[in-house]
Order: C-alpha cells, then sequence, then structure tokens
C-alpha cells in the first residue's frame, strides 16, 4: 500500500491532514477537560474505526450488510477473554496490542461468513447477513461459556504486561491508546483505498458487469473486502472491550449493526471523511439526548429518515458539492439563502421536538399535567395551547422551509451557470 500513485500535492495535503488529526486526538483533552468528556471522545474513536470498516462495505464495495455488529462484537469478546486470560496468568500479551487479537477474531470470521455471504450481491447479500447477524445474536445466550449469557462477559484492563508504562486505569491513558489505534486504523483503511483491491471495490461498485468482463473476479473483490472490514470492525470491537470492560449479547446485534448504518450513511457513503463525521455526530447525540429525552432512539430514526429523503449523500456529499463552487469563487452567493433557511428550520425543529417531548409526557408521566420544560419555558402537555402553537411552529417553519429551498435551488442553478461559463472561457 503506498500513496506513490498520488501526486506529490496531493500528498503533502493528504500528511497534513494526517498531522492536523493527530494533533486535535493530543489537544482534544486539554480543551474538554471533564471525565465524561474524555469518555465521549474516546467512544467517538471507537466509533469512527468502526463506521469506516463499514464504509469499506457499503461506501467502497456496495455492499449493504445489516449484521455488521456480528464481527465487531466477537472481535470485543475474544479481547476481552484474552485479557482476562492475561490477568489470569495463562499468556503474555501487551494491552497496546490486544485489539489485534480483535482484529484477528473479526478477520477470521469475516473470512468463515465472508465465504458465503459474498457469493451473492444486492438483495440477497443483504439478506445473508441479516440472517448471519440475527443467528450470532440467538448464539450468544446458547454459549454462556463464551458469550456469558444475559450478563455478559468482564474483566479488568489494568494487567501488568503493557508496552508504555502505563497502568490504563485512568481514562485519559485509554483515551489516549484508542486515539492512536483510530489513527493507525484509519490510515491504513485510507491506503486501502489507493490500492488496485480498493480501485476494484469500486469498479465492483459502479459496474459489477463491465468489472467481470475486463477480467476481475466481482466475488473474489467482494471477498477481501469483506473480510478486510470485518479485520477493522473487530479493532473497534477490541478497543471498545478494553474501553468499557465489558461485552454483552447486543454488541453482536442487529441494533448495533443498525447504528453504525446509521453513522455511515448520516456522514456520508463514498466519501472517506464521511463516516468520521457520522461516528461523531451520533455519537454526541446518542450520549446528549439520552440524558435530554425518552424518545432520542424515535429522534435518531426521523434523522435517517430526513437524510434518506433530501440529504442522500450524506452531511459529507453536501459539503464536496460545494468544493467546485468555492474553487470557482462563488460560494459566497450561498451566504443569503442558507441564513435565510435557519430561521425556518428552528422553528420546525421546535415545533417538532414539543410535539414528541408532550407526547411522550402524556404517556410516560405518572402525572401528565405536570409541566415540563423546554428551552427554559415551562409547557404543560395537557393544554390545548400548547399543542396548537407547536403545530402552528412545525407548519410555519415547513412552509417557510419550502419557499427557501425554492430560493436555493434557483441560486444552485445561477451557479452552475456561472460555473460553465468560467469553463467555457478556458
Amino acid at each position: 500500500m503506498s500513496t506513490s500513485n498520488l501526486p506529490g500535492g496531493a500528498v503533502v495535503r493528504h500528511a497534513a491532514v494526517w498531522i492536523a488529526a493527530i494533533v486535535v486526538i493530543i489537544v482534544m483533552p486539554y480543551v474538554f477537560t471533564s471525565s465524561s468528556s474524555v469518555s465521549m471522545m474516546s467512544q467517538m474513536g471507537v466509533f469512527i474505526v468502526f463506521a469506516l470498516s463499514y464504509n469499506m462495505l457499503l461506501g467502497e464495495a456496495g455492499m449493504l450488510s445489516f449484521g455488521h455488529a456480528v464481527y465487531f462484537g466477537l472481535g470485543g469478546f475474544l479481547t476481552l477473554h484474552a485479557i482476562r486470560a492475561v490477568n489470569d496468568d495463562v499468556w503474555s500479551f501487551p494491552l497496546e496490542l490486544m485489539p489485534l487479537v480483535g482484529g484477528l477474531g473479526g478477520l477470521a470470521f469475516g473470512v468463515i461468513f465472508g465465504s458465503v455471504s459474498t457469493r451473492r450481491a444486492g438483495v440477497t447479500f443483504a439478506m445473508i447477513t441479516l440472517g448471519i447477524g440475527a443467528m450470532v445474536e440467538a448464539s450468544a445466550n446458547m454459549f454462556t461459556n463464551f458469550f456469558g449469557g444475559e450478563s455478559g462477559v468482564s474483566g479488568n484492563r489494568v494487567t501488568e504486561v503493557t508496552l508504555l508504562p502505563f497502568s490504563y486505569g485512568p481514562q485519559i491513558e485509554v483515551y489516549y491508546l484508542i486515539g492512536a489505534w483510530t489513527i493507525v486504523a484509519a490510515l491504513l483503511m485510507f491506503l486501502l483505498t489507493k490500492t488496485p483491491l480498493g480501485r476494484m471495490a469500486n469498479a465492483v461498485r459502479d459496474n459489477p458487469e463491465r468489472a467481470q468482463f475486463v477480467g476481475y473476479s466481482t466475488t473474489i473483490a467482494r471477498f477481501i473486502q469483506f473480510a478486510l472490514s470485518g479485520f477493522f470492525a473487530g479493532i473497534a470491537g477490541g478497543l471498545f472491550a478494553i474501553l468499557f470492560e465489558i461485552m454483552t449479547a447486543p454488541n453482536v446485534g442487529l441494533i448495533q449493526s443498525g447504528a453504525v448504518l446509521l453513522m455511515t450513511f448520516i456522514g456520508g457513503l463514498g466519501v472517506f471523511f464521511g463516516p468520521i463525521i457520522g461516528a461523531v455526530l451520533v455519537t454526541y447525540m446518542q450520549i446528549a439526548l439520552s440524558g435530554f429525552s425518552e424518545g432520542w432512539i424515535l429522534y435518531f430514526g426521523l434523522l435517517f429518515v430526513l437524510m434518506v429523503m433530501y440529504v442522500p449523500n450524506g452531511i459529507a456529499g453536501v459539503i464536496v458539492s460545494h468544493f467546485a463552487p468555492w474553487q470557482a469563487g462563488l460560494a459566497h452567493r450561498f451566504a443569503v439563502p442558507y441564513l435565510l433557511a435557519i430561521v425556518p428550520a428552528l422553528l420546525a425543529l421546535a415545533g417538532l421536538v414539543t410535539m414528541i417531548e408532550m407526547g411522550y409526557h402524556l404517556s410516560l408521566a405518572y402525572d401528565p399535567s405536570r409541566p415540563i420544560e423546554l428551552f427554559g419555558i415551562e409547557i404543560t402537555a395537557t393544554s390545548v395551547a400548547a399543542w396548537v402553537v407547536a403545530v402552528a411552529l412545525f407548519a410555519a417553519g415547513l412552509v417557510a422551509l419550502r419557499w427557501v429551498a425554492g430560493r436555493i435551488r434557483q441560486r444552485w442553478g445561477e451557479v452552475n451557470q456561472a460555473m460553465d461559463a468560467q469553463r467555457a472561457k478556458q
């Protein structure tokens, strides 16, 4: 794997990005110093690796999997068993390299399950992965010696066998360990996209018939990509096991597989930094919303539906779409319509959140007449006036957004015409 096929300027830019990422990881704990913030950032690192591994399947090779958590979870279980074996003096292996145990476990199961699932593509492949995910999750209650039953498997990450003079008991030490593995794993996955294998995976994704016609084996390409994605998912599972010191059956289940799909799709498929954005955003929202609302899963579902309907290329896709106008010096033309969209978007969001929270309060609260506090205002869910205001805010925001969306589409048309005129002059 090398970057020899990249222009010199591109190599410098890529190197600068990776150096900046390392600096950010080093500096962040000094900016967000609380233990909860360090824990959240550690989780972000774990799920960045997990989401990037899923992007190897769906974004790079076009394989929609509903069972990717299998390799994440099995890698985590194997890592935790390996840590327990070190603590029991069964073998000796440094904690810093323990994620490799998870990675190799994910690779092994990726080879086993991939040899079956990658013989098919499209919907058939997706259904096979769904069946494998359900099968492994159901097996957790059967093989209790490995999965630990309902209580799962727990361990102690503090061992006497380490490469560096750290115990990895303090959260900050674990954060930097996860940060180092995040950089290494992400860099390896990025370099894989520049190899012939990465190009072959893209060809199989875009036009499998043509790739097969020119001599590529689409089955082998999918199989190798599948196995390697299992390896990196296993590394993420190993980091998760080190961070939380416990693994349970849901870690291999369909909910976890759905979460990584959500991260990858929201961030942006096919764009390397898209899953990174998605993992950071979804992890933050999951932690923040779970403490704010009983309906945080509903918010995730709504966000996913809206992204699929209106932003199918994800957040990264939106960012990339503005590169050409920026280079042409025309990006400033979007400032006014984008600023106009902020107010109606906030109105619609406020109305929607108010309706959802009042609905949950009416159905779950012991005393539904007790006021709830939203946006610094006490609201009575049993009040008709509160519902009328919430519906009015939501409707007014939607109407205004539709109007602003028309202005944005018009501005995009003007910008595209201007860019075409610039290219014609060249």
